[in-house]
C-alpha cells in the first residue's frame, strides 16, 4: 500500500502560523483510516511556534532559499530561513525513511506551495513558484500535491500501485 506525506493542517491540526487548520477532508480522513498517511508540519518540524508571525519569499521561490540565493522573512523582517530550511530536511528523511513517492502539501505556504507562492511583499500577490519543503521534495523525485488537487493525488498513489503490483 502506497503511503504519502501529508500538511498536518490539511488533516485539521491546529498548525498554521495563525493557530488554525484546513479540512478535513474525506479522503484524506479515509487514507488516515487506511494507515496511508506519514503527516508533517514542516514549519512546526523545522522548531517555529504556533502561532507564529506570517512568513514568505521574495518572489515565492523555495529552491533559490534551498540554494541560499533568498531568505524567508516574517511580515517584521525576521529571517525564518534556517527553520525552513530544516522543516524542509526533516520532511525529506521522512520520505526516504517510509519510501513516499508523494506528497500532499498546502497550497500557496512559504513551505508547502507546490505551484504558487506569495511574493514576499505581504500584500496577497500570488505568484507562480513553490515553497521550501516542495522544492526540496521535487528535487528527490516525490510527485507534489496540493489540497486542489486530490484527484490526482489519488491518480497517482493508484499508478504506483499498479505498476509496482
Amino acid at each position: 500500500m502506497e503511503k504519502l506525506l501529508v500538511s498536518r493542517c490539511l488533516l485539521g491540526h491546529k498548525v498554521r502560523y495563525d493557530g488554525g487548520a484546513h479540512g478535513p477532508y474525506d479522503l484524506l480522513q479515509l487514507w488516515q483510516d487506511e494507515g496511508r498517511i506519514v503527516p508533517l508540519c514542516p514549519e512546526v518540524a523545522g522548531g517555529l511556534p504556533t502561532p507564529r508571525p506570517p512568513a514568505e519569499i521574495a518572489g515565492g521561490q523555495g529552491a533559490q532559499v534551498l540554494d541560499g540565493q533568498l531568505p524567508v522573512l516574517t511580515d517584521s523582517g525576521a529571517d525564518v530561513t534556517a527553520a525552513f530550511v530544516a522543516g524542509a530536511e526533516i520532511a525529506l528523511r521522512l520520505v526516504q525513511q517510509h519510501g513516499l513517492r508523494v506528497a500532499l502539501l498546502k497550497a500557496r505556504s512559504p513551505s508547502c506551495g507546490n505551484t504558487h507562492n506569495y511574493d514576499g511583499s505581504f500584500s496577497g500577490n500570488l505568484v507562480e513558484g513553490e515553497g521550501v519543503t516542495a522544492a526540496l521534495l521535487r528535487r528527490h523525485g516525490v510527485k507534489v500535491f496540493n489540497e486542489q488537487q486530490l484527484a490526482e493525488a489519488a491518480a497517482e498513489l493508484a499508478r504506483l500501485e499498479r505498476s509496482d503490483g
